[in-house]
């Protein structure tokens, strides 16, 4: 099993640099896009809908992809400000609620459009300012994520989410904010940035954190409420792009918002 996930995260770098260093953006974007059908098809089938239901979504996503990019000046920062609103606002009370998704219920397919649509436009998005700045984007997370996995094993005691993820801990929250403070010091320090000339950038980068782990939480709920433990078995040792990509649904079009929205 072992093998087989350091395999699968290997090619899966692979794939992820080639699109963002060598492809011309439009290939990326149709790649980003292919990626979406991708999550929107695992989606449908946490929605326990048939393989038909299946692509005929991931063919929506794929339409929505198609009509945002033509009016990206408009369609982009809409979408992630929808994304915002609904990770800062409905998603924390609907943990807090626990409320359910029925199985092929027409909300459950709204909320799959707004995981998906708005990441794919972030990707491109921050692909089109610079290949550094998607990766550094979502960097972020996989930086959050190890560190989260090490403080969590070595010091986890105190259960964040007992009754979604029994395995995420405090001490692991508290790991990833350390790992990502420490990310973005080395960071500033390669692009020669004074990491003190960003202070003010930390309340964003801890935002950012948490919305990474909501991110993270809101799928492992529905995977709970679905009764399964992956979103597919598409990559071997990690299940599905779904699993891999849940902080960075959440994630990614906020960082969209904020960073292509403040930096010029």
């Amino acid at each position: 099993m072992l093998r087989a996930r350091i395999i699968t995260a290997l090619a899966l770098l692979a794939g992820f640099l080639v699109t963002l260093f060598l492809l011309p953006e439009p290939f990326a974007a149709i790649v980003f896009g292919l990626l979406a059908g991708v999550l929107a098809w695992e989606w449908a089938g946490l929605m326990k809908i048939d393989s038909a239901g299946r692509f005929l979504f991931a063919g929506i996503i794929l339409i929505s992809c198609l009509g945002a990019h033509e009016q990206a000046g408009v369609a982009f920062p809409g979408l992630w400000a929808m994304s915002a609103f609904f990770w800062l606002v409905v998603v924390p009370v609907w943990l807090w609620r626990g409320w359910l998704l029925s199985g092929n219920d027409l909300g459950g397919y709204v909320v799959g459009w707004v995981l998906i649509v708005p990441t794919w436009a972030a990707m491109v998005a921050l692909l089109d300012r610079h290949p550094w700045w998607l990766f550094g984007s979502m960097a972020l997370v996989w930086v959050a994520d190890i560190s989260a996995y090490f403080a969590g094993r070595a010091w986890g005691r105190h259960k964040l989410a007992p009754a979604i993820s029994p395995g995420k801990t405090w001490e692991g929250v508290a790991g990833a904010v350390v790992g990502v403070g420490v990310y973005s010091v080395a960071g500033a320090w390669v692009a020669g940035i004074s990491p003190f000339d960003k202070l003010a950038w930390a309340p964003l980068l801890l935002a950012l954190t948490a919305i990474s782990v909501i991110g993270d939480l809101f799928e492992s709920m529905i995977k709970r409420q679905a009764g399964v433990k992956d979103s597919s078995q598409l990559l071997p040792g990690h299940g599905g792009f779904l699993d891999r990509l849940d902080s960075q649904t959440s994630m990614l079009p906020l960082a969209a918002l904020i960073l292509l929205g403040t930096w010029r």
